[in-house]
């Protein structure tokens, strides 16, 4: 700061000046006998000595900005204070005179104290004049008296920064001197334009002009920069907006019109003109908070980032200081919200299904390799409920209709797309088939291997015996497919492709089921529920999680679609961050808004993973080998690569889906928060449902953007490690799964016969024939005898698989 150059005499002569004086004005108020009698001056000189030389002065706070992701389009703003710092040079000249007219006529010519108008004060006070008592505050003192509170580190001193005394004078007095040699006449005119007080939750120039007039401090006129100057002496009393507030600040703008003729500001012509002018504002206090964002549909997203900046060490180490940082700390934060995506999902969730609607249909979009949250978006409205006229309806869960309580819709503030608090999230149902699928990768089964789905699997797991997940009789699992064509043998592929359970359940028991909860783990995957917790929390007791791939632990919509998103970006993990940009009221931008990324899956695997997930949209890759979809329709309507699987839940209480590009991952989960045992049924590719919501966000935030291939997987984790089979043609059938077993396969009997040169219920040969997986299934064919038809050859390139669903056979139940 350019300190400007004092007569060492003078100021000596204004400190011992100001001393006296001050002690004499303030005691002249109260006691004016006292003050005539000479010991307030003694009083005053002394106490001035002993002040400290140096004032302190913090930034007073800030107001911080969320912007979109590409840094223009608002989002919403928070702050204790409606403040952004300006530079004088953008406050228009009219307003600089204005408040000198208004504050301090001889702002230009005193040192920071005017001597005369201590002086003036003391023979007001002591005559007991018409005017009121003075204090004799120079601009410069008003700014010291701000300053000070504002540095304030406990309530007592801003009491005392504020309150009528002659030790507040003297403090005032002794700084306003240190201060007036330290800055320049403008930089001390700037500062107090920032932080002083207009009324209305507006602070500083800035955002009085915002406020009340809808422009920048630049453009302020006479009238206009008049009544703004006019509000800093008494904001509540001179308020524009309220009916009694009116009057008063019209002749209290024309007052100070009047003096900025005296001072030389503008002409008496000029002055005439605008005391003519209609005093007209705006009132319109700045938004603040996420219940009043830009758009209102962008509320969830923006409490997404609230709760994701509380939870930032690097912004204080309580709550009370994280909050404080981002309402006071003047941050300019953009988002990574993609407006295009945003406005895409906010359609969507609507499309059909109202905000009084039980089912709430949430979608959440992330991107693949930097974790940046795109989108959250969900039929409700963010805002709370008001108690004195409530909206929303009663409760759907019975036990709290019958207390007559009322539920969460259509309007919360519930952090439903990401949970916390009493959100632990929803079952997501056959999504979860994806982390048996890592898990069984990881520990070497390759895509192609098969396994024969029965009808009903026996596994190991124990379940409470009775229970209907039980088998008949017992106290074991035993899972069933939702559609009796799905009976056969699967590869990876086929399997997920058709979202069989007889075929993921076996996979899991090999692979182990504490080893999947382990894949979904390093994929994102968090246990909030207790419940879950409970299984997870060991290995003993994950082993024992039975039902796991078949998506029974509850999650929520964005750590579903970060899970996927971290196989579309070849297994690198990056926590879902709701920031690209983070700058400081300086411009220094901070680094806890870059990604944080590392490798949790291997590629190889992960790009094995996605080669799988892209058949049950309906796509496929070269390596793929796709055969049934249970949400074939997606490829065709996003018009690009995709990837993803459908889920349902028992009974279809809640229902999933989950769609990526290479650009973003997009997940859906349809549930009812208020009563997860709902007896509504969650739709999937009807326009009420869960699939509309998400593919058609995806399509429409795709719009524009380019088409990436995902990289197929190669080597060994396609076919495996490939053997030959025996020949077992004629021989027993009982030979024959003797000696496919010792080659190292798993034989299963054909329930049909086939004609063949071979005697009758002997083994007629095998599917596939010739070479397969080490470790995968070989049927045998068994003879029907009576011909010379050679025996049906498979599939040597892998197991065989059923034939597609339209095929003459019925349909399964979307989303399984």
């Amino acid at each position: 700061m350019r300190k400007r150059d004092h007569n060492v005499l003078t100021n000596a002569a204004s400190l011992l000046i100001c001393g006296l004086l001050a002690g004499v004005v303030v005691a002249a108020a109260a006691f004016p006998a006292v003050a005539m009698s000479g010991l307030a001056a003694k009083a005053g000189a002394e106490t001035f000595g002993a002040l400290p030389s140096e004032l302190t002065v913090a930034r007073a706070p800030q107001i911080s900005y969320l912007l979109a992701s590409d840094g223009k389009t608002p989002l919403a703003t928070m702050y204790d204070e409606n403040r952004k710092d300006v530079k004088l040079k953008d406050v228009s000249p009219l307003m600089q005179k204005a408040i000198i007219a208004a504050e301090d006529h001889d702002f230009y010519k005193h040192n920071g104290v005017d001597l005369n108008g201590v002086a003036r004060a003391f023979v007001n006070n002591q005559s007991g004049g018409g005017n009121g008592r003075q204090g004799a505050s120079t601009l410069t003192m008003q700014y010291v008296r701000l300053a000070i509170a504002y540095s304030a580190t406990h309530p007592a001193d801003v009491v005392a920064a504020t309150e009528d005394t002659s030790a507040r004078k003297l403090r005032e007095m002794k700084y306003a001197l240190q201060i007036d040699k330290e800055l320049s006449k403008d930089e001390i005119l700037e500062r107090y334009l920032n932080i002083a007080a207009f009324g209305n939750g507006a602070y500083g120039i800035f955002a009085a002009s915002q406020v009340y007039f809808g422009v920048p401090p630049s453009k302020l006129d006479i009238q206009q920069s008049a009544m703004l100057a006019g509000m800093v002496k008494a904001p509540t009393a001179f308020d524009p907006t309220t009916p009694s507030g009116y009057p008063q600040a019209v002749g209290r703008r024309d007052y100070v019109i009047q003096n900025m003729v005296q001072i030389g500001a503008i002409t008496q012509q000029q002055a005439d003109q605008a005391k003519a002018v209609k005093l007209v504002v705006k009132d319109k206090r700045t938004p603040n908070g996420c219940v009043d964002t830009k758009e209102k549909t962008w509320g969830f997203f923006c409490d997404y980032f609230y709760r994701w900046w509380m939870g930032q060490e690097t912004f204080g180490s309580t709550s009370y200081d994280r909050e404080r940082r981002l309402k006071s700390g003047g941050f300019t934060i953009v988002t990574s919200l993609d407006v295009q995506a945003q406005r895409a999902a906010d359609k969507a969730v609507r499309n059909h299904l109202g905000v009084n609607s039980k089912a709430a249909r949430m979608v959440a979009a992330i991107e693949p390799g930097s974790g940046r949250v795109r989108a959250l978006a969900v039929n409700r409205n963010f805002k709370l409920d008001d108690p004195n006229h409530p909206q929303n309806k009663i409760s759907s869960d019975p036990r709290k209709a019958k207390k007559k309580l009322r539920g969460s819709y259509p309007n919360t503030t519930n952090p439903l797309l990401s949970g916390g608090g009493d959100i632990t999230g929803y079952q997501a149902g056959s999504t979860f088939k994806i982390f048996t699928l890592v898990a069984a990768l990881e520990k070497g089964y390759p895509l192609s291997y098969s396994i024969n789905a029965e009808k009903l699997f026996k596994s190991e797991y124990i379940v409470e015996q009775g229970s209907p997940a039980a088998c008949p009789g017992t106290h074991f699992y035993c899972p069933t497919n939702a559609n009796p064509a799905m009976v056969g043998v699967h590869n990876m592929w086929s399997g997920f492709g058709f979202s069989v359970n007889t075929y993921f359940i076996p996979l899991q028991q090999r692979v182990g089921a504490e080893n999947v909860v382990k894949a979904a783990e390093k994929l994102g995957i968090t246990f909030r529920a207790p419940s879950d917790a409970k299984f997870a929390a060991t290995k003993d007791a994950a082993h024992q999680w039975g039902a796991f791939s078949l998506g029974v632990s509850q999650t929520t919509p964005l750590e579903l679609a970060n899970a996927y998103a971290t196989l579309g970006a070849d297994g690198k993990y990056c926590e879902p961050i709701p920031v690209q940009e983070i700058r400081g009221p300086d411009g220094d931008k901070l680094d806890v808004a870059n990604p944080r990324c590392e490798q949790r899956i291997s590629t190889e695997v992960a790009r094995a993973a996605v080669d799988a997930a892209r058949c049950p949209l309906g796509d496929h890759s070269a390596t793929s080998k796709c055969k049934v979809g249970t949400a074939r329709n997606v490829r065709g309507i996003v018009g690009a690569p995709v990837a993803g699987k459908s889920g349902t839940t028992d009974s279809e209480k809640t229902s999933a889906l989950v769609v990526m590009t290479k650009q973003y991952a997009v997940a859906g989960i349809m549930a009812d928060p208020d009563w997860p045992q709902t007896n509504q049924k969650m739709g999937h590719d009807v326009p009420t449902g869960i699939n509309p919501a998400v593919y058609e966000t995806l399509r429409d935030a795709m719009k524009g953007k380019e088409r990436i291939e995902f990289t197929p997987p190669s080597g060994k984790i396609i076919e495996g490690d490939q053997r030959s089979i025996p020949g077992v043609k004629c021989e027993s059938v009982e030979t024959a799964k003797s000696r496919l077993r010792g080659a190292g396969f798993e034989p299963v009997v054909s329930s049909s016969k086939v004609p063949s040169e071979c005697p009758a219920g002997t083994a007629a040969g095998t599917s596939p024939d010739g070479r397969t997986i080490k470790g995968g299934v070989v049927t045998i064919e068994v003879s029907a005898g009576g011909g010379n038809t050679p025996p049906a050859g498979g599939n040597t390139a892998g197991p065989a698989v059923p034939p597609p669903a339209n095929n003459g056979r019925p349909g399964r139940p979307p989303g399984r």
